[in-house]
Formats: C-alpha cells, sequence, structure tokens
C-alpha cells in the first residue's frame, strides 16, 4: 500500500490498519536476512513485498485465499510426468513468455538472432533420431510438410552439427504423450551437415487448445478466455558456444493469430508462409506421397552467443 489512506478498490484504509500492514512485510522481508545464498535471498524478500503488495491492492479475502489454495491443490492432483498444470498455468499468464524475454535478450550482430518462445508442456528428452529428409511423424495424421532450413551464427557463419528437436501435435490437436497407448509421434531430432543445413517432414501444423479439463481450462472459461493456440510447430537446438534456442514457427494465414494465441507466444518474426503443394507436385526427396497435397515451408535460424 502507498502512504495514502484510499486503496485502488475504493476502500478508506485507516493509517493505523496501514502501518499493520506494512509492519508485517516488513518482519516476513527481515526473516529471510540471514539466507547465506544472495540470490536465493534477493528473490525471497523481492517474492514477499510484491505477493503482500498484491493482497494489500486487491483486499483479498478470506475465501479469496481458500479459492486460491484449493486451485493450485487440483493443479498438483492433476500434474504427472506427461502433464503439467502449472506450466499451463505459467504460460496462461504470460510468464512463461516473461521469463523468456528476460532471459533471450535481443541480439544482433551481422544478422538478427531468432527470437526465442515458450517451451511448453510437451517436450520428452527421448525423441528418436532422424537423417536429413527423414520424418517425424511417426504415424501421426495430418497433411505431410517439408521442412528446411539453415543454422548460423549472428556472423552469418554455418553451424555445423547443430542438434535440432522438434515436436509438434497432430491435426486432432494432440501429442504424442497425451495418448495412452506409449506412442512416439510427431517429434525427433536431427543434426545440421557441414553446411549448417537440415530438413524433414513434418505434419502442416494446425491449431488446438490447451488442455482445458484442469483448473487452468477452468479460470481461463471463467474469465473469457480461449483455450486455443495459434498453429505451430516446436524447435529446440543447441549448439557449442552458442546461446541454446528454444521457440517455434507459426502459420502465416491462421486466425487464431489475430484472435489471440493463448500463451502469448506469437511473435512477427516466427510466422512463416507455408505453401500448399498440389497432389502429384514432386517433392524435395523424392517421397512418394500419392494423390496427397502437401505444404513446405522454410525456416532459416540464427544463434546468438552463448554469453550475449
Amino acid at each position: 500500500m502507498t502512504n495514502t489512506d484510499t486503496d485502488t478498490t475504493g476502500y478508506s484504509i485507516s493509517p493505523e490498519q496501514q502501518q499493520v500492514e506494512q509492519d508485517l512485510v516488513d518482519t516476513v522481508v527481515a526473516s529471510f536476512d540471514n539466507t547465506a545464498d544472495p540470490r536465493l535471498k534477493q528473490v525471497m524478500q523481492s517474492l514477499t513485498r510484491h505477493l503482500h503488495a498484491f493482497i494489500r491492492e486487491v483486499r483479498l479475502t478470506e475465501d479469496e485465499w481458500n479459492k486460491a489454495i484449493e486451485f493450485l491443490t487440483a493443479a498438483g492432483h492433476i500434474t504427472d510426468d506427461k502433464r503439467q498444470e502449472f506450466i499451463l498455468l505459467s504460460d496462461v499468464l504470460g510468464a512463461s513468455m516473461q521469463t523468456i524475454a528476460v532471459n533471450n535478450p535481443t541480439y544482433t550482430g551481422s544478422a538478427a538472432a531468432t527470437e526465442a518462445t515458450v517451451f511448453g508442456p510437451f517436450f520428452t528428452e527421448d525423441a528418436p533420431g532422424i537423417p536429413h529428409g527423414g520424418d517425424i511423424a511417426g504415424g501421426a495424421h495430418g497433411q505431410p510438410c517439408w521442412v528446411e532450413g539453415t543454422v548460423t551464427d549472428t556472423d552469418g557463419n554455418p553451424v555445423r552439427n547443430a542438434r535440432i528437436e522438434v515436436w509438434e501435435a497432430d491435426d486432432e490437436g494432440f501429442y504424442d504423450v497425451q495418448y495412452t497407448d506409449g506412442r512416439v509421434a510427431g517429434r525427433a531430432h536431427l543434426y545440421t551437415n557441414e553446411r549448417g543445413e537440415y530438413s524433414f517432414w513434418g505434419l502442416t501444423p494446425t491449431p488446438y487448445p490447451i488442455p482445458h479439463d484442469g483448473p487452468v481450462g477452468k479460470m481461463l472459461e471463467a474469465t473469457g478466455r480461449s483455450p486455443v493456440r495459434a498453429s505451430h510447430l516446436h524447435f529446440m537446438v543447441t549448439a557449442e558456444n552458442l546461446r541454446t534456442l528454444v521457440t517455434h514457427i507459426f502459420v502465416d494465414g491462421d486466425p487464431q493469430i489475430g484472435i489471440g494465441d493463448s500463451v502469448f507466444g506469437v511473435k512477427d518474426s516466427l510466422i512463416k508462409t507455408f505453401e500448399q503443394q498440389k497432389p502429384g507436385t514432386p517433392t524435395p526427396n523424392g517421397r512418394d506421397l500419392g494423390n496427397q497435397a502437401w505444404a513446405r515451408t522454410r525456416f532459416d535460424i540464427v544463434l546468438a552467443p552463448e554469453a550475449a
């Protein structure tokens, strides 16, 4: 609270009450004074100040406090090794994107580094490896899509042997880990060649809702927000002495981009053209798709120096 006698809700707060509340803030902040780790001390004291400021600003009721505890408890109960409700909560509050913005400052050399965006809750460590031109679909349903590009540093030098992790949902809007049959589909990793090039077959991304059958979904419904994410394909790129990039690309023309991405992940530089190809159009690597339409896109990736 500021040193006034009225808070933002319009209620009058006496100087005596303000002092009682401020004394509690000071006491809790001081309780961390002996924290040995200076960074932990900074984080805990700042968290305390901001949390108490929020409670005092909105004049949080005891019933609302109980509802918040119930919400967090429900988020914990629904979280397991395949679903992370707290990441969803962070995403829909914009906390994930703000953390990414803080930790991935804009960097330009001869070329601007590719922008980062949210990690999401569906990455796994054990994605299969594929060769150049391989298929990440693994049986997942959707329109085949050829993805190609290069990985360079900000001075334009090709980055050889960069590891590229890619993962995406099928055309029903589900990732493989959301199914109960143990399938591995819509994800893989590959490496760039000597010229920094990569290519693979994936699926043309489609919009889908984040899991909204839990507490986060109920919160979105109560606040009139859509759970739908804009169409996207995830990337994580790692290379020696360069900053790890977590990002994804979006489909130009997807109406959901204009409506709003539920986790605030869209950036203009990451919107790419996915060119539709008629059935029978020759594929880049000679793959026979029969009488099936397909798409293609290009995503050239620029990695910032590790210390940037």
